[in-house]
């Protein structure tokens, strides 16, 4: 998690949400992804998407089986679909995300019985330091509009 920490702090530098994702199996970390919606003007580039596409093309299959997605935000509907597909046997998250977060905070897309692969998904690991680096985000971009705003007056 320490790793997607890092992540976010680099989408942070190009003006993205800062959110990070690692995909890792047998112990061993085999893609990385951070947000690029922004610089890529791409809706679906959410840094479980990118790293997910590393690391199918890594292992030279869409299918994950075995790997594990760490990331430092709750997913959302897209990314939590686009793992199922991937058929990850696990995804960790940092904060959770109380506007679109689909593994608990608004619906638990992987608790749906009826699917035909179940992910088993860990919250809350460090939930914190994942938070804060969010809300600094954000406080940071409410100044900065605050200021653009007193500028123009």
């Amino acid at each position: 998690m320490r790793q997607a920490l890092a992540l976010g702090k680099e989408a942070w530098a190009l003006g993205e949400v800062p959110v990070g994702a690692v995909v890792v199996r047998d112990g061993v970390v085999i893609a990385t992804g951070f947000n690029r919606s922004i610089v890529g003007h791409d809706p679906t580039a959410h840094a479980e998407i990118v790293a997910l596409r590393a690391a199918a093309a890594i292992v030279g299959n869409y299918r994950l089986p075995g790997c594990e997605l760490y990331v430092t935000l709750e997913p959302c509907v897209m990314c939590a679909g686009a793992m199922m597909h991937a058929r990850l046997a696990r995804v960790i998250y940092g904060a959770s995300d109380p506007k679109t977060g689909a593994c608990g905070s608004i619906l638990n897309v992987f608790g749906q019985e009826r699917l035909n692969h179940h992910t088993e998904v860990v919250g809350g690991v460090l939930a914190v330091e994942c938070g804060q680096l969010l809300k600094a985000f954000f406080a940071e971009r409410r100044a900065n509009s605050r200021k653009a705003q007193s500028d123009v007056s």
